[in-house]
């Protein structure tokens, strides 16, 4: 069902989205199917409860309590899956997809043979108009060691399916700088460069991302609001910004970036950056943890008060900055 204030011209627009965790695409219900397969039973209602937070911090935590059942090849194809037939329902017909390759070491898995098992499932969706492709991802409070082994890893698979390498995590972590090393190997390997920064931190950390790493587009950079320069070096170089508003309002980064105990989707700055000349592309981030669709996310930008002209240049944005080649990026 379409979302109230979004236009039936929107939400029937083919769309690509470039911010979406697949672990964090986990519906309630596939949930309970991966907890049962590893010997814990668990009602829906139970799972939604853990979905629920007041802050980043409780946000981690619920990620790594869902990703400590993914264990085995065939758990991540069963989501993916699962995954693949939510976003046809949002007209999506192109999707970098984020895996936390980062936490599959660390859990001394094998993040080959769970990509193998994810190319497996996801490949028969190209026949309905959905392509699949793939950001590994490091997460920067393992350190700059951990990272450099998700970038091998990437060269390990050796995909064309794999068109970046990113960190994501907790960004007042580890200092940007020990990761240069990891972005140095991934531009070598001719991957390209993404970073989380400017959500929860400062904009100093979007700075330092450009700057120091290469980072090529930027995960959420709403602090970006906080430093006019930024605003102006982000539109002159075009570097996308990736906004998943319901995550920013979920999470607390918002009203943090503001300096508001509280925010709503109106005090947004997506509005500010795409009329600044930013490039803007809109995404769900954690759809399932978040409680949010691609259509809720274009119907949040339309509580922000931008206009039918506006929602659908940000549509034809998703498809602009995407990383694979302009004829592989509108679908099978």
């Amino acid at each position: 069902m379409t979302p109230p204030l979004l236009s039936d011209r929107i939400a029937s627009l083919p769309k690509a989205e470039l911010h979406l965790h697949l672990e964090g695409s986990i519906q309630p219900a596939t949930v309970c199917a991966l907890t049962a397969r590893h010997g814990v039973v668990m009602t829906q209602e139970e799972v939604r409860q853990r979905y629920a937070y007041r802050d980043f911090r409780e946000f981690i935590e619920a990620f790594k309590w869902v990703t400590s059942f993914l264990r085995e090849p065939q758990d991540y194809a069963l989501i993916a899956r699962d995954l693949a037939e939510h976003l046809l329902t949002q007209r999506v017909v192109y999707a970098e997809v984020t895996l936390s390759i980062g936490v599959m070491l660390l859990r001394k898995q094998q993040p080959e043979a769970n990509f193998e098992a994810l190319l497996r499932a996801t490949e028969p969706f190209e026949s309905r108009r959905l392509r699949f492709r793939w950001v590994f991802d490091a997460a920067r409070q393992f350190g700059a060691d951990a990272a450099m082994e998700v970038v091998e890893s990437a060269k390990r698979c050796n995909s064309k399916a794999i068109v970046a390498f990113g960190t994501g995590g907790d960004e007042l972590s580890v200092p940007t700088k020990e990761f240069r090393g990891a972005y140095d190997r991934a531009a070598q390997l001719g991957v390209h460069r993404l970073m989380h920064a400017g959500e929860i931190g400062g904009p100093e950390k979007i700075r330092e991302a450009i700057e120091l790493l290469g980072a090529e587009r930027i995960g959420h950079g709403i602090a970006a609001i906080n430093d006019p320069q930024l605003m102006d070096l982000l539109a002159e170089r075009k570097i996308p910004l990736e906004i998943c508003p319901a995550s920013n309002l979920r999470t607390g980064a918002l009203a943090r970036q503001l300096g508001r105990e509280n925010a709503t989707i109106e005090d947004h700055p997506l509005p500010k950056f795409l009329r600044h000349g930013i490039p803007v592309v809109l995404s769900t981030d954690d759809p399932a943890m978040f409680h949010t669709t691609l259509d809720e996310e274009y119907a949040n930008s339309a509580r922000m008060g931008l206009q039918g002209d506006e929602l659908a240049r940000i549509v034809e944005m998703g498809f602009e900055h995407a990383f694979s080649p302009a004829d592989e990026r509108r679908g099978a």
